[in-house]
């Protein structure tokens, strides 16, 4: 008689390993259960490497997302943009893939975690109105949401990288338009008119904004890792690192700010026994809240007074802005340049065109960082609207085929942020986009421009634009699955609130926020076929006042801000109206009055022929 053996069981994978790992710690613990964002103890959408929590257990990778693992299973909720990500990044052996807002982690854990059970999560990742809701979630499941002290997954990273040791740097006043003084006085004032005696401030751009300092913690964003607390007399003080105080930093703050080391933020908050204090619970995590409460101090739930004044660009702020796009426009342009000769010829790939653009971008010379990670999706890469390529990954990009870059770059003076897609012709110049190709761009690009001309009144918000961008997809039954604008910073993140142009959705904030003139936004409709490709065409725009004829009331609309040429070879003009090819031809006008001067030769031909007036012929 023959023996028949069990077939081998494949190798435990790290994540498979790193998952068995955190379940005997919690088990340790008490705990049935745990709860991983992607977060750090300031509430960051990107965080440093230290932070990277879920990524590390996960091997997800997108900026947005989380985990709940039990003792028997485990789930993974992503939102409509890493849909297709993360079925390629995590293994669908150890996690469950859930959509949301369609459910939460909050939902799950209720319908699958047991009576009884006690669900773990760490308060210096989780805003209180998540914890305080999925308490109460739990509690009528007969469950319990359990705050540890420690992180359990810090426990078993053996090699957890350590915070940055980074310096925090000074923001000049010239760029930042306004001093540090002025900015804590409005906020003392604004703390006098509530009848408050202090705000906790620890969203790291706006404590950057506040005290017009920057850094280098975070990947990305010129953030340094600390809290402040702001008194109603203009007074404040800066929790930060020891190593990250320079002297350059002491002469800046003043007298006025008393720095503190980082680990004196708690005992702080706890001396604030009896005050009125504000804390933003968008922005701020459940052990703040705590940790006043714990105290006796009485909390105002109120939004962080730096953001509005934050997202308002002052001229100093607009004038750097306009600067930083003009330089990082001619970066882009020879880019595109670069890449109509050499990949035709084949050869190239995601990760070798991110590379060259990012050192078009280094030869501006002023180049901080990256605004974010490119984006550099060739193919059906495209088909993933936050794509992040890798050597796992990284695809060549073919002849005859579409690619989209989605980049941008920090300067001391701007941060930017563009997307161009692209045909990448074949050696002899005579492929052809597809007439689909063609349809779907320029539906993209009619929403694009239907969204930069809008017009609209004092107290218009976001949502109330979002359908001018997508009406024309909508025309022929399609859409995207992503926001249509967001908020930019000044040197700071390139995802700033709280103003956004997106669909109206429970429980998302930004919609809602009425623009006003000075607010900087992204303007980018996309359309994405999956297994084929993407497509999204991206400037950054300005909100600024405009005179109407026979007006009633105040109206306004945008400036453009970025310029860089538009590819022509997946226009459909057939598509579009007298004023939208006038606006082409306009827009390609002044993109080749910004860059000319900035490129010389070849690139200064190819950019010539890219902005040529576009015809019907």
């Amino acid at each position: 008689m023959t023996e028949t053996l069990a077939p081998a069981r494949p190798a435990a994978t790290a994540h498979e390993a790193r998952l068995a790992a955190l379940r005997n710690e919690l088990a340790a613990r008490g705990l049935d259960g745990f709860v991983i964002p992607i977060s750090d103890e300031h509430m960051s959408e990107y965080v440093g490497a230290y932070a990277q929590r879920l990524h590390w257990l996960t091997g997800f990778g997108g900026s947005a997302g989380s985990a709940a693992v039990l003792a028997d299973k485990a789930a993974m909720f992503v939102d409509g943009r890493y849909t297709i990500q993360v079925r390629e990044q995590v293994d669908g052996r150890l996690f469950e893939y859930q959509s949301v807002p369609a459910t939460s982690a909050t939902a799950w854990l209720a319908d699958n975690a047991g009576a009884g059970a006690k669900i773990g999560f760490d308060p210096w990742l989780h805003g209180k109105p998540w914890a305080d809701a999925t308490a109460a979630v739990l509690k009528a499941k007969g469950a319990q949401l359990v705050p540890v002290e420690s992180n359990p997954i810090d426990a078993i990273w053996a090699d957890q990288p350590a915070p940055s040791p980074a310096p925090a740097l000074v923001q000049s006043t010239q760029l930042a338009g306004q001093p540090s003084e002025a900015k804590r006085s409005a906020v003392a004032e604004w703390l006098s008119a509530k009848g408050l005696d202090a705000a906790v401030i620890s969203a790291l751009d706006s404590v950057a904004w506040l005290l017009n300092i920057r850094g280098a913690d975070v990947d990305r964003t010129p953030v340094a890792l600390s809290f402040v607390l702001a008194h109603a007399d203009g007074t404040a003080e800066l929790f930060i690192a020891e190593e990250k105080v320079t002297p350059e930093l002491r002469a800046h703050l003043g007298n006025a700010v008393t720095i503190r080391p980082r680990e004196m933020f708690v005992p702080q908050l706890q001396a604030l026994a009896g005050k009125k204090v504000a804390v933003d619970p968008e922005r701020t995590v459940q052990a703040v809240f705590a940790a006043l409460a714990g105290a006796g101090a009485s909390v105002a739930e109120l939004t962080d007074p730096t953001v509005l004044p934050k997202a308002v660009k002052n001229s100093a702020e607009q004038a750097g802005q306009r600067a930083s796009q003009a330089r990082d426009g001619a970066a882009v342009a020879k880019f595109l340049h670069w890449l109509s000769i050499e990949a035709p010829k084949g050869g190239q790939d995601e990760l070798s065109a991110a590379a060259q653009l990012r050192a078009f971008r280094d030869e501006t010379g002023v180049l901080r960082d990256l605004s974010f990670d490119t984006i550099s999706a060739a193919g059906p890469n495209g088909a993933q609207c936050h794509y992040k390529v890798s050597e796992e990954t990284n695809r060549a990009i073919d002849p005859a085929s579409v690619y989209l870059v989605d980049s941008g770059g920090q300067y001391a003076d701007g941060t930017t942020d563009i997307t161009r897609t692209v045909w990448i012709a074949t050696p002899d110049g005579l492929s052809e986009p597809t007439a689909e190709h063609k349809d779907r761009f320029t539906r993209v690009l009619k929403g694009h421009i239907a969204l930069g001309t809008a017009l609209f009144p004092k107290g218009t918000v976001g949502a109330q634009l979002d359908t001018l961008a997508r009406m024309h997809l909508w025309a022929a039954g399609l859409d995207y699955a992503h926001g249509t604008g967001h908020g930019v910073g000044s040197f700071l993140s390139v995802h700033e609130g709280p103003q956004r142009i997106a669909k109206p959705q429970a429980g998302q904030a930004g919609t809602s926020t009425e623009l006003m003139p000075g607010m900087i936004l992204s303007n980018e409709p996309g359309y994405y076929k999956e297994g084929e490709y993407g497509i999204r065409i991206e400037n950054l725009v300005l909100v600024e006042a405009r005179d109407v004829p026979g007006q009633e009331g105040e109206y306004f609309g945008f400036e453009n801000l970025t310029w860089v040429p538009i590819d022509r070879t997946l226009v459909d003009t057939a598509l579009l109206t007298r004023d939208e090819l006038k606006w082409w031809d306009e827009y390609h006008a002044r993109v080749e009055a910004l860059l000319a001067p900035q490129l010389q030769s070849a690139a200064l031909a190819w950019l010539k022929e890219a902005c040529a007036p576009l015809s019907r012929g």
